[in-house]
């Protein structure tokens, strides 16, 4: 493997000139007039240096289809649809009520008048923080992946023509951002602005959006304004050459967005770019505290643990393991290997969430995970999954799917209420709100709009991306990563043709039936996940049991596969009763329950009238394993599977109580009292009420034992 070195100007120079012989843009980079129609590219493929590149409609959410360093490669959205099930509910709402009430949240809080503003279209002032920009690049981002998967003729003009506003602030020079142009220019790039004001954080956006677009839509038009602004703009201006200026990312995202537009073009400058980006420039001298909250300033190889904005660490972990993926630097992937220690060790929530902190928005110490006080922003969890996507496609290992799973089902799930039009910001792991102190006074932990909105359309580029996560290819096969009722349709490396439909309840039921059609006989591997958390999970084909089935494995299932050949996968769901490492202070005494891949929680109003959640325990070990009754209820929370326990209150409200008592009090005595758990994605999607995941818990020996939390 290559080791990193910092790119030259002549470097950065060097690739510019040869940028015909590694690759060249779909289609040239033109200038439009305000008013011009957008151009649409019809289905294309360039030779690369890496090979040929995909068409447009045929590239995954990452296109590793020719990065030298996957193991796995991405199927595009299109090639899978989610059937009626669990999934396809969510992106129903998402596709009608989500993204529509978006575009008119940012219409109401002038993100596109920030634009119109510019070329004399709208006399408001600029409104919002410094990277709005950002906003409407990630709902464009959320279009590109819906249009994937459905034909939405209204919903693509009303983009078309929000691109065309966009475009017309560009200058000569390249540059486009609605807040540095006319009256800040002044402020443009400078190293406080590049520190802290995200204008390479606002171009990544624009590119990762415009590339959604137009692997969508093979519209080019807004990605050969970002190309634009990187050829003309940043490559001449910034790097490491005398005249050059350094580059700051300030919030990492360029990283990962400027590889992935290599991806779509074959320019090996964008590359070079984001490693020059990812190492960092001593030319500037960086606070210390700065280069930790900012987690970009320095090179990325002297990372040795999260630390700082928990949301600029896992996009700054995207940008590598994507350099990685196509450089093979050895040293990144050793990095981030010791990154993701930390993460599963001693930062992620058990939600999947990653975030202790307000202060920041940042991790906290190892272990610090408290639940109340937890931030555990939208966006943090969805770039853990983004970066646990990278990695699998670096290793194909399933331990990085346990954790896109987890996040996706629980961190992630809970940050867009079940209407599809309120959010989560923050997604504690308890919540009081009598003690809590709301956006602009609100009660309610979900909200329409947030000033700093980043959180809205990156849920819902992530749904509506979804189904381009539930399969990768390889050269030997298939790998299936997801369950739910869906159908792929797609076809090997090696040209043949291949459809497996999936038939499950998952995830409340633990039975899949996946029935593979190739175009014909066919040898090839299928690969099949067996989450982390089923043990004692059975694979068979064609009714015949395989064996060497392992928890937190795939299964390589190599065969010649023939039209109906079916697979299928029973996978226990227990009821689990999870602990904590005991160096989380705050999870003493306590348990969390899981289902599957489901983290449940207590919300009050579903307990027994007048107890307090903080009267409340569960009771474990009474009944071996029985603990826990599950039920489907289908007129409940859009349909869960709900848990019922018998569990401990105490017979004198806490409430009453002094602040400290004897151990032995007789207040401390409980009685028993049925509990009830909901899946935490669903919580406050009712009235405010109190929350808690993790339950303190009393042991079998007697009911009057005190809880080990006591009081």
């Amino acid at each position: 493997m290559n080791s990193y070195k910092p790119v030259s100007r002549r470097q950065f120079l060097t690739t510019v000139a040869s940028s015909t012989a590694a690759g060249v843009l779909a289609r040239p980079a033109l200038s439009f007039p305000s008013g011009s129609p957008l151009h649409s590219a019809g289905a294309f493929e360039v030779e690369a240096a890496g090979g040929t590149i995909l068409a447009w409609q045929d590239q995954g959410v990452i296109n590793t289809a020719n990065s030298p360093y996957a193991k796995l490669h991405s199927v595009p959205v299109r090639a899978v649809t989610i059937e009626e099930g669990f999934w396809s509910k969510r992106r129903k709402t998402n596709i009608e009520r989500s993204i529509p009430t978006m575009r008119e949240e940012l219409e109401e809080h002038g993100r596109m008048d920030n634009f119109r503003r510019l070329v004399g279209k709208s006399s408001e002032p600029q409104k919002g923080p410094y990277f709005s920009d950002s906003d409407i690049y990630k709902w464009i981002d959320a279009v590109g992946w819906a249009l994937q998967s459905d034909s939405l003729p209204e919903l693509r003009r009303k983009t078309d023509a929000m691109i065309r506003e966009v475009i017309a602030i560009q200058e000569p020079s390249g540059y486009l951002n609605s807040y540095y142009q006319n009256d800040r220019v002044s402020l443009r790039m400078s190293q406080h602005d590049q520190e802290v004001g995200h204008e390479m954080y606002c171009l990544g956006h624009m590119l990762q959006g415009a590339i959604a677009y137009y692997r969508a839509t093979g519209d080019t038009t807004l990605m050969d304004a970002g190309a634009r602004m990187v050829d003309n703009f940043v490559i001449p201006n910034y790097g490491t050459g005398p005249n050059q200026k350094p580059i700051i990312s300030g919030h990492p995202e360029i990283e990962m967005a400027l590889v992935e537009l290599y991806r779509t073009t074959g320019k090996r400058q964008y590359v070079d770019l984001a490693g020059y980006v990812l190492h960092g420039d001593d030319r500037w001298n960086i606070e210390p505290e700065r280069v930790v909250y900012m987690y970009c300033g320095v090179p990325f190889t002297s990372r040795t643990k999260l630390e700082g904005h928990a949301v600029r660490a896992m996009y700054a972990c995207c940008g590598a393991a994507d350099d990685y993926l196509e450089t093979g630097n050895e040293d990144y992937w050793k990095t981030l290997n010791t990154l993701w220690d930390d993460l599963t060790r001693r930062q992620m929530y058990i939600t999947g969430g990653v975030g202790a902190r307000s202060q920041g928005e940042s991790f906290g110490a190892a272990y610090e995970l408290p639940n109340q006080q937890a931030y555990g922003e939208s966006c943090a969890a969805i770039g853990n999954m983004m970066w646990n996507w990278r990695m699998l496609a670096a290793s194909g290992e399933a331990k990085f799917t346990d954790v896109i799973e987890r996040a996706l089902y629980n961190g992630i799930n809970s940050g867009m209420s079940l209407d599809g039009t309120t959010y989560c910001y923050r997604n504690p792991l308890a919540f009081d709100p009598a003690a809590f102190d709301g956006f602009r006074g609100s009660p309610n932990i979900r909200n329409p709009w947030y000033d700093v909105t980043c959180c809205p359309p990156n849920i819902e580029r992530t749904f509506a991306s979804l189904p381009g996560y539930f399969y990768s290819t390889s050269k030997d096969g298939l790998y299936v990563h997801l369950y739910d009722n869906s159908i792929l349709d797609w076809h090997l490396e090696d040209g043949t043709g291949i459809k497996v439909q999936q038939k499950t309840n998952y995830p409340w039921d633990g039975a899949v039936q996946l029935t593979l059609t190739p175009a014909q006989p066919t040898e090839f591997t299928f690969h099949v996940r067996v989450p982390g958390w089923a043990t004692n999970a059975a694979v068979a084909v064609n009714g015949k049991a395989e064996p060497g089935v392992k928890a937190g494995e795939y299964l390589a299932l190599g065969r010649n596969w023939k039209p109906g050949d079916r697979v299928t996968l029973t996978l226990p769901m227990q009821t689990v009763s999870v602990a904590a490492n005991p160096r989380v202070a705050e999870d003493h005494g306590k348990v969390a329950v899981r289902r599957g891949p489901v983290i449940y929680c207590m919300e009050e109003l579903d307990q027994e009238h007048g107890v307090a959640l903080a009267d409340l325990s569960v009771a474990l070990g009474q009944r071996s394993g029985k603990e826990f009754q599950n039920e489907y209820k289908a007129d409940l929370l859009d349909g869960v599977v709900i848990l019922r326990h018998r569990g401990s209150a105490y017979e004198v409200s806490s409430a009453t109580e002094a602040l400290y008592s004897p151990a032995n009090a007789a207040s401390n005595k409980t009685r028993p009292v049925d509990l009830t758990f909901i899946p935490y994605y669903v919580w406050a999607n009712r009235q405010p009420s109190a929350m808690q995941v993790w339950v303190p818990y009393m042991t079998a020996s007697a009911n009057s034992s005190l809880c080990p939390m006591g009081r």
